[in-house]
């Protein structure tokens, strides 16, 4: 779709958005110094792609285009049409994500989505297609994953990783100059074709309702590259994803039109780390009186949208909230890095600091004394990526779960993942790291209905009761570790030095604003305010919400414990029989035996009912 050009200037009166602008301020020559100097930073840090590279992309999906074009063609001579009607077919490839908005970097993969006309389903596209692409001598680590809430297939093409979606549109030819934003589109769909689209027609509105594209870019790749070196950069461990860092800072360019990048950096930390959650952030108004019929987000309308603690509303029609996944905890830590961030930008504009110093490295095994360690363990290369990928996404749920418990303040999960060593041809293992802030003056802790609920959810999820071949052999366990015993578990260098014996004495460590005091204070304080104050927001025009904490926006701009562990839970799947899975839980002493003997009694069922609680006990350092 032809985008409209970057706009210059704005001036007063101009709206991209569901308000007016902060500010229509003009650069000033410090503000482009700063965003030279962020530009130096950020090609230090190897965020843009080089010649060769985006070469390289364009000819990988010049290939793939013409695969897929030939191959509508062969279907539809295959379902009857003639070979003149099969040349007009039409069909093509659409990118989304971060290479359709421009701020790809070296290694990263491209999202795409095949168009085809209405005669070719998905099962042609997950049969013949993946058959077409295997055939092919440039393809590797082909994997289709069909039964995906957005189904897809994997590769790798040419030394690209690829993901591609499908979608089948109402009609019978595919015109070259086809306009996705066109609502028009999604009649007669169903929801996974309407979901396929959704990439592309979000990326697209993104793009579309941002004043300078140049700005936009510079300033979204600066964000992407804090979000992942300060580890909140994941939307299915309950951060952000890519989609959703992008939509604010396309909001903080609607409010900031004629800035810079290093201004729009600055702004960014400034409007989100003062935003009043869970009001949510809107690029544009929403649909209303759509003929579709089809699920948005509006919790008007849909009470369990009354809850999300974090809403970031897609631009595209079917809106929808693309931080759902967004917990307590997560949610904390965020709000923390976006204080930590704007009081860094600061320092910058006065010359106190540089941008090294906001894209710091967080260091996660430094933050707490208690841990839990979750190792994923496939029997081959073969399952390893479902296999780790299935735990991976049931993670929020054990972190969930935790925050309930009456013990835990924060339950904080390290978004990167580690492979034990050694790795042997027999064992593939990926494993995950969650901190623990416990209460103050908790002396027990029991974690096992929580443990429970998280290994339940992975043995009887669909990916586990409708695969035979995943259900046979692979391991999940989830352990407990004190810092100082973190060694067992991680690379040497990454090891945490142990802390001075003083400051271990009164505090948690304060290495990182995700473990501060007064977070504990103010999410205890907050959070059930928050919570009734979305339901009674939810009464009100949902654009209004948003209009206000912009509003509120351009106003303002002028314990000593240590835990141990008597054992661990191991989860070993060994078969599915008749659409069941049976598990066994194993105990493996982490203590010693007589610490063991007084805390458990007898062994586990085969069940997966846990009759003994697992209790960590806690004393005085």
């Amino acid at each position: 779709m032809a985008l409209p050009s970057s706009v210059p200037e704005l001036t007063g009166g101009q709206v991209l958005g569901v308000t007016s602008a902060i500010s229509y301020a003009l650069p000033k020559p410090e503000d482009k110094k700063l965003t030279h100097e962020l530009t130096q930073c950020l090609e230090k840090h190897d965020v843009f792609d080089s010649d060769s590279g985006l070469q390289q992309r364009l000819l990988v999906l010049g290939k793939l285009n013409e695969l897929v074009k030939r191959w509508i063609y062969d279907i539809s001579i295959v379902k009857g049409k003639s070979e003149a009607e099969a040349k007009v077919t039409g069909g093509k490839i659409c990118t989304f994500g971060s290479y359709r908005l421009g701020v790809h970097g070296k290694g990263a993969d491209i999202d795409t989505l095949v168009i085809a006309p209405r005669h070719i389903d998905r099962s042609d596209f997950f049969h013949s297609m993946k058959e077409r692409l295997e055939d092919c001598k440039e393809v590797k680590h082909l994997r289709a994953i069909e039964d995906a809430y957005v189904p897809v297939i994997k590769l790798e093409f040419d030394g690209i990783e690829m993901d591609m979606l499908f979608a089948r549109l109402a009609l019978s030819n595919i015109p070259v100059n086809l306009d996705l934003l066109d609502i028009n589109m999604l009649r007669n769909l169903d929801h996974k074709c309407v979901r396929s689209l959704n990439g592309c027609r979000v990326t697209d509105a993104i793009l579309s309702l941002v004043p300078i594209h140049e700005n936009f870019k510079l300033a979204l790749r600066a964000i992407k590259l804090w979000a992942k070196r300060r580890g909140i950069y994941s939307n299915a461990l309950g951060f952000l994803g890519g989609v959703s860092w992008s939509m604010l800072v396309a909001r903080t360019c609607q409010l900031y039109p004629n800035a810079v990048a290093a201004v729009i950096v600055q702004k960014f930390f400034f409007v989100f780390s003062t935003w009043n959650w869970p009001n949510p952030v809107l690029l544009r108004k929403m649909d209303e009186n759509v003929e579709l019929d089809l699920p948005v987000w509006d919790p008007r309308i849909n009470p369990s949208d009354k809850y999300h603690l974090m809403p970031i509303i897609t631009p595209a029609y079917p809106q929808q909230n693309s931080t759902f996944n967004v917990s307590h905890s997560t949610l904390a830590v965020m709000k923390e890095e976006f204080t930590r961030g704007r009081n860094i930008c600061n320092d910058i504009a006065l010359g106190k600091k540089c941008w090294d110093d906001l894209f710091e490295l967080f260091s996660f095994f430094s933050l707490y004394r208690h841990y839990m360690v979750i190792t994923a363990t496939a029997k081959s290369q073969e399952h390893y990526l479902k296999w780790t990928g299935l735990v991976e996404s049931k993670i929020r749920i054990l972190i969930g779960k935790l925050e309930y418990n009456g013990g835990i303040d924060l339950a904080h999960v390290n978004c990167k993942t580690f492979n034990p060593e050694p790795v042997t041809n027999d064992s593939h293992k990926l494993r995950w790291f969650i901190g623990l802030r416990l209460k103050k003056g908790e002396k027990s802790l029991d974690l096992t209905y929580e443990i429970q609920v998280f290994t339940d959810a992975v043995l009887n999820s669909p990916a586990v009761l409708n695969s035979p071949e995943l259900a046979d052999g692979q391991q999940v366990e989830v352990i407990y570790a004190k810092r100082k015993s973190l060694a067992e578990y991680l690379p040497s260098e990454l090891v945490p030095p142990p802390p001075p014996p003083k400051k271990a004495k009164h505090q948690e460590s304060q290495g990182s604003p995700a473990v501060g005091k007064k977070r504990a204070s103010e999410e205890g304080s907050t959070q059930s305010s928050d919570l009734k104050r979305s339901r009674q927001d939810s009464l009100c025009s949902i654009t209004d919400i948003s209009m206000d904490s912009a509003a509120s926006m351009a106003s303002l701009d002028n314990d000593d414990s240590v835990m141990s562990c008597s054992i661990s839970e191991s989860i070993n799947i060994d078969k599915v029989s008749s659409g069941s899975t049976i598990g066994n839980i194993s105990q493996v002493p982490l203590a010693s035996s007589q610490e063991l003997s007084d805390s458990i009694g007898g062994a586990h069922s085969n069940d997966l009912n846990i009759k003994n609680p697992i209790k960590f006990n806690l004393k005085s350092i």
